[in-house]
């Protein structure tokens, strides 16, 4: 399943639906500040299992093919293009 997300402002976001469902799963009242903090969230646990791993002589632990600030960086830039014109962002699968 897909998610798009569209808006007057901006093209058509497509994600697949891990993705999409992690993303609408982060927004509150708040979305482009819950969103990016997820995303320093996300990079904090992960340096600090590389610090952990390498302080006990281990590879670090691998990263994800895709990170939440890849996915997400689109997704804020059109969240922040559309408040800025005053126009709503809707989605559907």
């Amino acid at each position: 399943m897909l998610f798009r997300f569209k808006s007057k402002v901006t093209g058509d976001l497509i994600l697949l639906e891990p993705a999409g469902r992690r993303l609408l799963r982060i927004v509150g009242k708040e979305p482009i500040a819950a969103l990016e903090r997820a995303i320093a969230d996300e990079e904090i646990r992960q340096r600090e299992a590389a610090e952990r791993a390498a302080e006990q002589g281990e590879a670090a632990p691998p990263l994800p093919e895709v990170s939440l600030r890849q996915r997400a960086r689109p997704f804020i830039d059109m969240l922040r293009r559309c408040v800025a014109a005053g126009e709503p962002v809707v989605w559907g699968v």
